[in-house]
C-alpha cells in the first residue's frame, strides 16, 4: 500500500488551520482561568457571518471583518456571564453555543430557504498547483505569526504575565495591583476573536459556502487540545496536527482498496479516538491553572 505521503501531510496543515486558531484562542481564555465551552458556538458565528457579509458585500476582508466582529462580541458575552454575573462556567459556555448555533441557522434559513445565495468566493491558495507549500493565507499566518506571537505574549509581554497572574492566583494578582475583571474581559474577548476568525476558515477558504453543522465538533476538540498540550502553545499546536494527520489519513484510506470493506463510521471516528487516546495517555496527572473555574470577587 502506497500511501501519498505528501498529499496527506498538506492535507494536514489544512485541517489542522481552524483546530490552531480556535486552540490558541481557548488557551488565552483558560490560562485567565475561564474554560469557555462556547468554542463551538463561535467558531459557528465566525463561519457564518464571514460568510453572510462576503456574500453581501462581495468582498473577502469585509467577511474577515465580520466574523472577527462575532468572536469579540460572542467573547463580551461569555465575559458578561462569567466575569460579571458569576455564571457557572460549564452553563455559559453551553447556553452561548446554543444561542449563537440557533442564530446562525435561524438567519441562514431566513435568508437562504430558496437556495438565492449558497456560494460566495473564497481565498484562493498562495500557490497553486498542490504539494506540501500549497496553503491558503491563514493557515500561513497560523503557523507563521498567530502561534509564535501567542507563545511570546504568554512568555515575554506584561499582558501574558498579567493573564498567568489572574488565572494561577487573582487574589494575590488583584493586592499587587492588576485588574483581574479587565485582565479576563480583555482574554475572552481576544479568545474569541481567534475562534471566531478559526471558523471563518471553514466557509471563506475551504468551501466558500455556509452548510448546517459546518464546525462538525472541532470546538470540542479543541476542548480537548488545550488539556493535551497542557496550556503550552506549541503542544496545543502540536495536538492540532495530531488531529489532523489521523483525519487525514482516514480520508486517504476511504479511497483506498485495501481499505475498502472497512465501515466508512470506523473510518470517520478514527481521528476522535486518536485524540481521546492521546488525552488518557497524556492528560493524566496535569496540573490545571490555579484559578481555574473559580469566579472572583474582591472581598
Amino acid at each position: 500500500m502506497n500511501l501519498p505521503v505528501f498529499a496527506i501531510l498538506a492535507a494536514t496543515l489544512t485541517i489542522a488551520t481552524p483546530l490552531v486558531w480556535a486552540a490558541l484562542g481557548a488557551v488565552i481564555n483558560e490560562r485567565a482561568g475561564v474554560l469557555n465551552l462556547g468554542i463551538e458556538g463561535t467558531m459557528y458565528a465566525g463561519a457564518f457571518c464571514g460568510f453572510l457579509a462576503t456574500a453581501m458585500s462581495g468582498s473577502l476582508a469585509f467577511g474577515v471583518g465580520a466574523a472577527l466582529v462575532s468572536g469579540l462580541l460572542a467573547g463580551a458575552l461569555m465575559a458578561l456571564l462569567t466575569v460579571t454575573l458569576g455564571v457557572n462556567q460549564h452553563v455559559a459556555g453551553i447556553g452561548t453555543t446554543l444561542l449563537l448555533v440557533a442564530v446562525c441557522n435561524f438567519t441562514n434559513r431566513l435568508l437562504f430557504s430558496d437556495g438565492s445565495q449558497t456560494t460566495t468566493e473564497k481565498f484562493d491558495r498562495l500557490l497553486p498547483g498542490g504539494g506540501l507549500l500549497s496553503q491558503y493565507p491563514m493557515t500561513y499566518v497560523a503557523f507563521l505569526v498567530l502561534a509564535p506571537a501567542v507563545w511570546w505574549v504568554f512568555r515575554s509581554s506584561g499582558f501574558g504575565l498579567r493573564l498567568r497572574a489572574v488565572g494561577e492566583n487573582p487574589e494575590a494578582a488583584d493586592a499587587a495591583g492588576i485588574p483581574v475583571a479587565k485582565t479576563r474581559y480583555a482574554a475572552l474577548i481576544l479568545g474569541g476573536a481567534l475562534m471566531a476568525l478559526g471558523g471563518s476558515f471553514l466557509t471563506l477558504s475551504l468551501l466558500g459556502s455556509f452548510t448546517i453543522d459546518i464546525v462538525s465538533g472541532r470546538g470540542w476538540i479543541c476542548i480537548a487540545l488545550v488539556i493535551f498540550g497542557r496550556w503550552q502553545v506549541w503542544p496545543v499546536v502540536g495536538g492540532a496536527l495530531l488531529f489532523a494527520v489521523a483525519d487525514a489519513l482516514q480520508l486517504q484510506l476511504a479511497i483506498t482498496p485495501l481499505f475498502s470493506d472497512v465501515p466508512n463510521e470506523l473510518l470517520i471516528a478514527f481521528p476522535y479516538l486518536v485524540v481521546i487516546a492521546a488525552l488518557a495517555i497524556w492528560g493524566r496527572g496535569v496540573r490545571y491553572p490555579g484559578a481555574y473555574l473559580k469566579p472572583y470577587r474582591r472581598a
